[in-house]
């Protein structure tokens, strides 16, 4: 994987979940089939997915998406907007810890296209911290397309 590190700022301007909802920090690497990105917004107190005061370890799905509409934007170019898409399904997701709130340091979010076509992707995911693996399964996305809507 390519070592190109790209900030909040930029993530924020290509996908579109904003405010406390863009929960990546950076793009750690990334190529062609996969991305490794980071992020810290699981210790936030105004976390916008906490509930009842807590981070349960199921919200690592959305941390993948969001890894997965990066790899999105970044596929595209910044010639061509990306094709916007929606979470199908997760399947096969494993829980290996409760919750996210009470990892400490950043969490490790790694998404890899398994399999791609015009309406649909599939990828594997991993969330994990230095620790090791949290959370990990595989999610569909639903292209957008204008055959779709």
């Amino acid at each position: 994987m390519s070592p190109q590190q790209l900030d909040h700022a930029w993530i924020a301007a290509h996908i579109p979940h904003q405010g406390g909802m863009c929960l990546l920090e950076r793009v750690e690497a990334w190529d062609g089939d996969q991305i490794r990105c980071s992020a810290l917004s699981h210790r936030r107190i105004d976390n916008p997915l906490r509930a009842s005061g807590r981070l349960g370890a199921l919200n690592a799905v959305e941390y993948a998406a969001q890894a997965m509409a990066v790899h999105g934007a970044l596929l595209a170019g910044s010639s061509t907007p990306p094709t916007p898409g929606f979470l199908g399904s997760a399947r096969s997701v494993e829980c290996l810890v409760d919750r996210l709130d009470d990892i400490d340091g950043a969490l490790s979010i790694h998404a890899e296209r398994l399999s791609a076509d015009a309406r649909t992707l599939l990828y594997a995911f991993t969330v994990a911290s230095a620790a090791g693996p949290l959370v990990r399964g595989r999610a569909a996305v639903v292209l957008v397309t204008a055959s779709s809507t």
